[in-house]
């Protein structure tokens, strides 16, 4: 049984007789899509056009009208749209940047290699989401900007967070890494604040077959700083405007993505509907459920997370009747080694700490089935009588 899962992470798949739900299902299990797949990924080859060029663009305008922004940039990971967003604002040493501690490192990661000090805060206890109340305690003459996560597919609440920093000259980045296609008020996310920032990790709701992010801004002159910082600050060929490194989504990725991204609308609403489902059998029992998504926000389900207060005994009770599960960001960011010189010690953040220690990842992927969200409901529903007793 996987005992964490992240990036990077395999997910071994147990059967108990017969049954099996794996935690997340990839490209190479849908015969039709892998097929074109597989005729894209030749088509490149013999192209031999695999950096930059018109197929990546082709890409970049789709992922812009989808996201409803001006501008789109396609980029190695979404760690690098995280910094590459920093870096285009101009925030660097001195400078700091709220963060929500209940995230993947990423999201304070870019912060710390742009030079900044992430300033990492809690979160709120229903949604495990930063709220603007949250923002408006860690408030600083030092913040420059402000990283909203909207984590695991749900949308945070933004109006109030805009309306906090925009009077103050204070940047929004949101991270959307988990949640391509989530709207807030009718808007998609990334379109809200200044910048918005995307992965296209293999196992997120649009997933490429590697590493891969995008950066989205309404922003021309933000935006026209980043695309100059993906690739050497290279604005016309041999001609390098400043010293940047490269950051760029190899053309492949982007071609890849373009399949996929004509059905993403569709595997959203299955990823609802499959949460709508496996939340209504399991109401009414012992394990916190997500928590009801407002009506002005949304929730694409890149994870199905739920609270349990034994979640090592479920875990072990799930993988037995043949259902993988598992556990995102079991250690909070500010409890990482990574930031230990912050001396934001345990007990410091209390609804993230309690969060990492309870939650538990079910599985949840478009091609679910109806049968799978039944087993996976029966299983707990058996944990939790078994436990009654």
């Amino acid at each position: 049984m996987s005992v964490v899962a992240g990036v990077g992470t395999a997910l071994p798949l147990a059967a108990t007789d017969g049954k099996l739900v794996p935690f997340i299902r990839l490209d190479s299990a849908h015969p039709e899509l892998f097929a074109e797949l597989m005729e894209t990924v030749e088509r490149i080859a013999r192209e031999s056009a695999f950096t930059l060029g018109p197929e990546l663009e082709r890409f970049e305008e789709a992922f812009a009208e989808f996201c409803g922004t001006e501008h789109a940039i396609g980029v190695s990971s979404g760690t690098a749209a995280l910094e590459l967003a920093l870096r285009g604002l101009g925030i660097g040493p001195g400078d700091e940047v709220i963060v929500p501690t209940y995230s993947f490192i990423a999201t304070a990661e870019a912060v710390s290699t742009v030079g900044a000090t992430p300033v990492i805060v809690d979160v709120d206890e229903e949604t495990a989401l930063i709220t603007a109340d949250i923002v408006a305690a860690a408030l600083t003459p030092r913040t420059r900007c402000v990283i909203p996560v909207h984590l695991f597919g749900r949308t945070v609440e933004m109006d109030p967070i805009l309306e906090l920093c925009r009077g103050r000259g204070i940047a929004v980045v949101e991270d959307a890494c988990q949640a391509h296609g989530a709207l807030y008020r009718g808007r998609p996310v990334g379109s809200l604040g200044d910048a918005g920032c995307f992965s296209f990790y293999p196992t997120k709701n649009l997933g490429g077959w590697g590493d891969g992010g995008a950066f989205v801004s309404n922003d021309a002159e933000l935006s026209a700083k980043v695309r100059l910082l993906r690739s050497h600050g290279e604005g016309t060929r041999h001609h390098h405007e400043m010293a940047t490194g490269t950051h760029r989504l190899d053309t492949l990725q982007a071609a890849i993505l373009s399949v996929k991204l004509r059905h993403l609308g569709e595997w959203n609403q299955r990823r609802r509907d499959a949460a709508a489902q496996l939340s209504s059998e399991l109401a009414g029992g012992e394990l916190g459920l997500p928590a009801p998504v407002s009506p002005e926000g949304d929730c694409v389900f890149h994870l199905y997370v739920v609270r349990s207060n034994d979640r090592d005994s479920l875990r072990d009770h799930l993988d037995a009747r043949g259902i993988a599960s598992a556990i995102h960001y079991p250690t909070p960011i500010h409890l990482q080694p990574a930031y230990a010189e912050l001396s934001l010690g345990r007990g410091s953040l209390p609804v993230a700490e309690r969060l990492a220690g309870e939650n538990c990842s079910l599985p949840i992927f478009p091609a679910i089935e109806d049968w799978q969200v039944a087993e996976i409901a029966a299983a707990v529903k058996d944990f939790e009588g078994a436990a009654g007793n």
